[in-house]
């Protein structure tokens, strides 16, 4: 239920003034804002220089109007670059503090150098590593201070009580080193 039905409406703010209340109309997906799903929309506007803030929200209306919006990312088509707004929240009058708008300021790249390199080495290490997560597999951790193992089941149970012996048969092993 993290997605909506209800009207959303964003204003981009920038060195040059702001976008004021635009609807989010036509998505690139047949259904907009579904659980999990990016969308992208084109909003037309005069260059606003460099971006700063946002305030995005929806009416409320509509069943299953709450939504949770992970992160807002906005390409300028003029000078190229990405402008991340991270809300990771939910908009919703029965979650989190109940507000259905959210005012999100730009994440400074500059405190984050490579941040874009970053982030896709990120999603190339999840691609590669994430067949160990898959149901029915099990992690087990070895450390070599204790000489034991710490074993992650799959029912996303730990034990931790640091066994000398591997007792699972298969499975995978990541080094811990103190």
């Amino acid at each position: 239920n993290a997605g909506t039905e209800a009207d959303v409406y964003i204003s981009v703010y920038g060195e040059r003034g702001d976008t004021g209340s635009r609807q989010l109309l036509r998505s690139q997906k047949p259904k907009k804002f579904l659980k999990g799903q990016t969308d992208i929309f084109a909003v037309e506007a005069v260059h606003l220089g460099h971006l700063y803030k946002i305030v995005i929200g929806h009416n409320g209306l509509g069943s299953g109007n709450g939504w949770f919006l992970d992160k807002v990312v906005i390409k300028d088509p003029v000078t190229d670059l990405d402008y991340i707004f991270l809300c990771h929240r939910w908009l919703d009058q029965g979650q989190d503090d109940g507000s259905i708008a959210r005012e999100l300021a730009v994440t400074d790249t500059s405190t984050f150098p490579g941040r874009q390199d970053l982030e896709l080495k990120r999603e190339e290490t999840w691609a590669a590593e994430k067949w160990k997560f898959q149901e029915g597999n099990m992690l087990q951790f070895y450390n070599r201070l204790t000489r034991g193992f710490i074993c992650l089941h799959p029912d996303s149970s730990v034990d931790a009580l640091g066994d000398k012996k591997n007792k699972y048969g298969k499975v995978f092993f990541i080094w811990m080193y103190p």
